[in-house]
């Protein structure tokens, strides 16, 4: 276990949307640190200046906001740092472990274009790594490290194990580009240390980055941080995630409906596991959740698990908390507003059932709407003059019932029984009346939340709207 003070981080670039990988690194980092007492930093990539708006910005605290990742301190910007990293470039520079090149574009592509034809390597090699101050030129130029040529650079990695890359396949990085900004590379390295990042926990696309950032960290003789490089999401057919396999960004998901808790333990799941747990609570994950529980093997994106999943954390959730979760959903999807006490009345019953936020409010509509019910073709047809009949006559032994479930039931045996008939048949007219559509939940169940009057005024309502017609 951890000893020293833990410090995590989430750097997303500005995209518009928080992608779900993303989301998961930053589920993890927030995970481990919370499991250790640490900090969970946010700090927003925002160098490309074209892709970095405040809506793409946005988008991504919202997601995090959706999901209930709460970070420590105010946001990061790295484009705000951009002095700070130059000024390490600068370091650098007088230390002797970066150099100025004056190296144009088209004699880079050049030198590659020969190599190429000469079946070498295409790694450019630059000229000024060892000019003297004498041999420099008064023009535009960049800066890049002094990499070393000989032996190898090894990044310990708690998920991947230890890699090594050799460095002659390692090129001297630009640091400054010509026009005074950092690169992406040295700003990473320069914000994790300036912001006391411990572990970096992230996609292990960036598995070839950390050779490169380590060279800028033994440099510049800082301690490198603890490495995870996580798997990545693969969709169902084992593929890189992409759009053809459905919703990629995290508010897609919250307009479908899933609760937060159920996205949080679905992307837990992906990736790492604690024995054969598949459905855990917050406190369960911030309690397991450590870095060796990190398999290497891509996660695959399931939909059916999630909805399986969702299915579960709606039905353990309290009442109130699913009551509160489907109202914000209906708000976020702009419908008519729903009156929370008739949903509440109601969420007792469906909950259980439904496996998302809409499933919930649709299995309540019987409650949520107001009288007179409007009857869909389907259910009209289970009224016709017959059936209207039936619950005339059914309706004074309701008047006088105790207005309990079972009874209510009992109620409606008995008197289908003294009629030579099945209880379908007086279910069917009894679910229309009540819901004015055939798929509901059980009729006697309906009647217990909605009460005797207004049972008694459906009921009403349907046979003396019909009769008219």
């Amino acid at each position: 276990m951890p000893t020293a003070p833990i410090v995590t981080r989430f750097a997303p670039s500005p995209t518009g949307y928080l992608h779900i990988g993303g989301a998961r690194t930053a589920l993890f980092n927030w995970l481990f640190a919370r499991r250790h007492g640490g900090r969970f930093l946010l700090r927003i990539e925002d160098t490309d200046r074209a892709r970095s708006t405040e809506a793409a910005t946005q988008a991504i605290f919202d997601g995090l906001t959706w999901l209930g990742l709460d970070w420590d301190g105010e946001p990061v910007s790295q484009a705000a740092n951009a002095p700070r990293h130059a000024e390490v470039a600068r370091e650098m520079l007088s230390r002797g472990h970066a150099y100025k090149c004056f190296a144009t574009q088209t004699e880079i592509e050049a030198f590659r274009e020969t190599a190429r034809a000469e079946g070498r390597s295409t790694l450019y090699r630059s000229p000024w790594r060892d000019a003297g101050p004498g041999d420099r030129p008064d023009r535009p130029h960049v800066i890049r490290l002094r990499a070393p040529r000989e032996g190898a650079t090894t990044v310990r990695d708690i998920v991947q194990g230890e890699v090594v890359v050799q460095n002659d396949q390692l090129d001297d990085m630009v640091l400054l580009r010509s026009d005074g900004t950092p690169t992406y590379m040295l700003a990473v390295v320069v914000d994790d240390r300036d912001m006391g990042v411990t572990h970096v926990i992230r996609g292990d696309d960036h598995l070839n980055n950390a050779a490169r950032q380590a060279q800028i960290y033994a440099a510049m003789d800082w301690s490198e941080p603890v490495w995870a490089h996580i798997p990545l999401i693969h969709g169902a057919d084992g593929k890189k995630l992409s759009k053809r396999h459905g919703a990629l960004g995290v508010e897609e998901y919250a307009e479908m409906g899933f609760p937060a808790a159920a996205m949080r333990n679905y992307l837990a799941r992906l990736g790492w596991s604690h024995g054969d747990d598949e459905f855990f609570d917050d406190a369960q994950a911030r309690a397991w959740f450590d870095l060796d529980g990190i398999g290497r093997a891509p996660a695959r994106l399931d939909l059916k698990k999630l909805e399986n999943l969702s299915g579960q954390h709606l039905s353990a959730m309290d009442d109130d908390a699913v009551v509160s979760a489907a109202l914000d959903w209906n708000a976020r999807a702009g419908n008519a507003p729903i009156e929370a006490p008739a949903l509440a009345r109601a969420v007792p019953l469906v909950k259980t059932a439904s496996r998302t936020l809409p499933q919930v409010i649709e299995r309540a509509r019987f409650a949520l709407v107001s009288r007179p019910v409007t009857t869909d073709d389907k259910a009209a047809q289970a009224l016709d003059a017959e059936s209207r009949a039936l619950l005339g006559d059914l309706t004074p032994q309701l008047q006088s019932a105790t207005w309990e479930r079972d009874r209510l039931e009992q109620i409606a045996k008995e008197f289908a029984q003294s009629r030579g008939l099945g209880l379908g048949r007086i279910a069917g007219p009894l679910r229309a009346a009540l819901a004015g559509r055939t798929a509901t939940p059980s009729v006697f169940d309906m009647m217990a939340v909605l009460g005797r009057d207004e049972t008694l005024a459906r009921i009403a309502d349907a046979a003396e709207s019909l009769s008219v017609g």
